[in-house]
């Protein structure tokens, strides 16, 4: 921790978690909000196989204003504008997203533009020629948001929205404080509807995302401890996943992290971690889940992680040590070189153990495609907001890709 102290940040929440938690809560946190009518968002897999969306209605009865249920993979433009249409019809004033991170991101985008009257397009981040990028104030109020969310992700409790608009060449991003969540359900029903592959593939990316916390050497107290918790949840949790896959309290457990993880961010006035040798590359796995959607944001997550560790430049030492530790593979005598060839065999171990893949090569991706991944790394304000040249990010994604190939 610096001697200088440090800030933080604290949000209005309210997190549920447990059996039927929905029935038993869902009608008091729309009232608290001062709601009327409770509009629902997802996908067409939550209305045709599971019965969320039932419960729900049936729990707020004349509180429910009806569904839109065609949000498309990866919140796509055109789906969170039809979205926009269908809430402002229903005369909603909240939101309920119930899916995994794109419902929960294309909620935020229909609560923005059902309440900032700019074109869209200027609303979100611009990437100026040979300039920062930045992302225009969004100061409309917005109807209240409440997340169900469907698998574990970093997504439930953020405030940026992305959507994928195929005419563009990067996505729509946008960042509104006042999309955060009024309330959070981690339901246990509705959780365990989700197919084990989705939930794999998500437990893999809050995983990661914990290893890449678990070992930064500056926290403050606050981010400390959250992360400390988040890792030890994230990793017992997927190292018994693949054994438990019906086992409730585990999909508790890495949706809990996955909070943590981002409250850890406040706290920590949102210091990233994206650039960092045990952070893998968020860049480029987003790249690479964007541009083939059939690809799962834990799997690109999973296949370059190791890669990015064993050809990292420079290693601290001290980190090294710590995450090699923490992941039971520090060893007497191990320099900070061998203990992060450590940690990066034990996460090979690990992901493949919970079914990831661990090398490029695995997600049938042509060679060829690579200078398009890297290309798409440049537009991603989360992961270079205009702080290197387009050149240095290509070039340092091509070398990293082909490594992990």
């Amino acid at each position: 921790m610096s001697a200088n102290g440090f800030r933080a940040a604290g949000f209005p929440w309210r997190l549920y978690c447990g059996r039927q938690v929905l029935e038993q809560n869902l009608e008091e946190a729309v009232a608290r909000a001062g709601a009327k009518r409770a509009f629902v968002i997802c996908s067409p897999s939550i209305t045709r196989r599971t019965d969320t969306v039932t419960r729900i209605s049936a729990t707020l009865g004349d509180l429910y204003a009806g569904v839109f249920d065609a949000v498309e993979n990866d919140a796509t433009y055109s789906s969170v504008h039809a979205a926009t249409g269908a809430a402002i019809a229903a005369d909603a004033d909240l939101l309920i997203a119930v899916g995994g991170g794109s419902v929960i991101m294309a909620a935020r985008g229909v609560a923005i533009f059902m309440a900032e009257a700019a074109d869209p397009f200027q609303l979100m981040t611009q990437y100026p020629e040979g300039r920062p990028a930045y992302s225009p104030r969004l100061l409309a109020a917005k109807p209240p948001i409440i997340n169900v969310p469907t698998t574990p992700n970093s997504a439930m409790n953020r405030a940026g929205t992305a959507l994928k608009n195929p005419d563009l060449d990067h996505r729509m991003e946008y960042f509104d404080p006042k999309t955060r969540p009024h309330s959070i359900f981690l339901d246990e029903q509705a959780l365990l509807a989700t197919p084990a592959h989705l939930i794999r593939s998500t437990a893999a990316t809050v995983f990661a995302g914990s290893v890449a916390a678990k070992a930064q050497l500056d926290s403050n107290p606050l981010v400390e401890g959250d992360d400390d918790q988040a890792f030890r949840l994230a990793y017992r949790a997927c190292q018994r996943l693949p054994d438990e896959p019906g086992n409730s309290s585990l999909l508790i457990d890495l949706g809990v992290a996955a909070f943590l993880r981002n409250r850890a961010e406040d706290d920590g006035m949102s210091r990233l971690l994206r650039g960092r040798t045990f952070a893998g590359n968020y860049a480029i796995s987003t790249a690479i889940h964007i541009r083939y959607p059939r690809i799962g944001q834990g799997e690109s997550t999973s296949a370059i992680h190791a890669a990015r560790i064993r050809t990292s430049d420079t290693i601290d030492a001290p980190a090294a040590k710590k995450i090699a530790t923490a992941l039971e593979v520090w060893r007497d005598g191990m320099d900070g070189r061998a203990a992060a060839l450590a940690v990066a065999d034990r996460l090979d171990a690990l992901y493949t153990k919970l079914g990831m893949p661990t090398r490029v090569r695995q997600l049938d991706i042509p060679r060829e495609d690579f200078p398009k991944i890297a290309a798409d790394t440049v537009k991603n304000f989360n992961a270079n907001a205009g702080a290197r040249s387009p050149d240095a990010q290509i070039a340092d994604a091509l070398r990293l890709l082909e490594a992990a190939y």
